[in-house]
């Protein structure tokens, strides 16, 4: 009977195709674990949106309370998640949702026309839309990504 044993070192004839697999599956990795993170972080940033528009409108249905003062609210509230001067925040009348047949996903924020809290009347709708360029605020360069994404967030609210 014949008992073979196996040498503990790899043969050095396929010590390059092992460091060529390797190369190849780490870069693949990388860019797999690279685009998780960057998707993560847009999502971070949509919820950030969402959540600052509600609060500043929640601010804002209050009486009293300006429309800058929203504005600087949703400043403040974004300050921890990116530069607020890369967002554009709209503060708008949305009287135009009260109309019975009515496509909420048809509405330009940019053509409803601008509120001045302070003398908004009581029960009138008025809208927080907070966006912000992707390119602006990615952790990598978009160019391996995405081009031309604007992430949003937004609240509609009563004035008290």
């Amino acid at each position: 009977m014949r008992v073979f044993h196996r040498s503990a070192e790899r043969p050095r004839s396929r010590f390059g195709a092992v460091l060529v697999e390797n190369a190849l599956v780490i870069s693949v990795f990388g860019i797999f674990l690279g685009g998780i993170i960057e998707f993560a972080h847009a999502y971070l940033v949509i919820h950030t949106l969402n959540a600052a528009a509600k609060r500043a409108a929640r601010y804002g249905a209050a009486e009293g309370v300006s429309t800058t003062e929203v504005r600087d609210r949703v400043d403040e509230l974004l300050g921890s998640t990116f530069r607020p001067s890369e967002a554009t925040i709209y503060v708008k009348d949305a009287g135009v949702f009260d109309s019975a047949p009515f496509n909420p996903t048809a509405v330009d924020y940019t053509n409803l026309p601008d509120i001045e809290l302070e003398d908004a009347e009581p029960t009138q709708l008025f809208a927080v839309r907070v966006s912000v360029p992707y390119n602006e605020i990615a952790i990598m360069p978009t160019t391996m990504w995405v081009k031309d994404l604007t992430l949003w967030g937004g609240a509609v609210m009563r004035h008290e």
